[in-house]
């Protein structure tokens, strides 16, 4: 596994505990978060989450407890220093991310722009 940093991006505890309820409910904790930028969306750029077990060789780990969040370093350049969070309220449940780079969110907080 490549070197793990933990300085770039947080994962809250809330985060945390959704990583480890799918990981046991798809029985399989190989599984680890990779979150990645994506062009478009309202704002500009979108965040996007998938669960996988591939790190890539320039990928960047980042472990909290026993999960591990992955990103690419072209993404990581646009959430350093940020935070990932899980919400559970009326809208919905969704992965968050907190991001001090972000000049603009869109409401739904799904997109940015720099």
């Amino acid at each position: 596994m490549k070197s793990i940093i933990n300085h770039h991006i947080q994962l809250t505890n809330n985060a945390v505990k959704k990583i480890k309820n799918f990981t046991l409910i798809k029985k399989n904790k190989n599984l680890k978060l990779r979150i990645y930028i994506l062009g478009g969306g309202c704002s500009g750029f979108t965040y996007q989450f998938i669960f996988e077990e591939k790190i890539n060789k320039d990928d960047i780990v980042i472990q909290k407890e026993d999960v591990y969040l992955i990103i690419d370093p072209i993404s990581l350049q646009y959430l350093d220093g940020g935070k990932i969070d899980y919400i559970e309220n009326l809208e919905g449940s969704k992965f968050i991310v907190y991001n001090p780079n972000a000049k603009n969110t869109c409401g739904c907080g799904a997109s940015f722009n720099i």
